[in-house]
């Protein structure tokens, strides 16, 4: 799915939270997202999902979805939600349900069989380490990691064409990173979805993303080709520049 962002702006009062006077994100695409807290990245992610309404500008998605092409103003329809899915924060979780229980919802309210389900979240059971299903713990009694690691699976148990991932590094152990950043690499190159992810660990973003944005202030100030890990001096010569 290709991501269009046109004169896409927002403020909270007086700070300006994003800026982007055109970017495009290409369909199939891995793109890392980095910048210091307050660059705007979460911010990005909101508008692109219509979480929250820019200020001006637009957000639209175009692409081949089931045999036909669309291209649409995702504040405008909310069609694209039918094969974008996304993990921001603990609040796209519900938390009165135990893991088991939550998986199980997504499936029924997608059509999802019992045997599909199981079928897919075996494919997660390295990543999520015995530690997630079948404990009878609600998801408010998770640890962090855990919670983030039930917010991941069930964004991509349904196979988006799309997938943000705001921060998914955090609150990882390292077994835990590593089986991540194999499960978004493989599931990129299987199914040829766009994938979007921000983080502050930039070992983690250029390990996995070939294209790399770099925001300060709102704005994407460098768009990074990031082949056999060249983008990795760079970032960090900006960020030993800026702290």
């Amino acid at each position: 799915m290709k991501i269009t962002l046109e004169n896409l702006k927002k403020c909270f009062g007086e700070k300006v939270a994003v800026d982007i006077e055109s970017y495009v994100i290409n369909s199939g695409e891995l793109l890392g997202l980095v910048g210091n807290n307050g660059a705007g990245k979460s911010t990005l992610f909101r508008l692109i999902l219509d979480l929250i309404k820019a200020d001006s500008g637009s957000v639209r998605q175009s692409g081949m979805v089931n045999g036909y092409n669309v291209d649409i103003d995702v504040s405008q329809t909310e069609s694209w939600k039918d094969w974008t899915s996304a993990y921001v924060d603990e609040a796209f979780l519900i938390d009165y349900l135990t893991p088991d229980e939550y998986f199980n919802f997504i499936a029924r309210i997608s059509g999802l069989s019992e045997d599909r389900l199981n079928e897919e979240l075996k494919k997660y059971e390295h990543f999520m380490a015995g530690e997630v299903m079948g404990q009878k713990k609600l998801i408010r009694n998770l640890s962090a990691g855990n919670k983030q690691k039930v917010g991941i699976v069930a964004a991509m148990l349904l196979h988006p064409q799309l997938l943000i991932l705001d921060e998914p590094f955090n609150f990882l152990d390292p077994s835990s990173q590593s089986a991540i950043k194999h499960l978004l690499t493989q599931y990129n190159q299987e199914t040829g979805a766009t994938i979007l992810v921000s983080s502050h660990n930039l070992n983690h973003t250029v390990d996995i993303c070939p294209r790399i944005a770099l925001m300060e202030q709102g704005h994407i100030i460098r768009d990074i080709a990031n082949r056999d890990r060249e983008a990795q001096k760079e970032l960090e010569d900006y960020f030993e520049i800026i702290d």
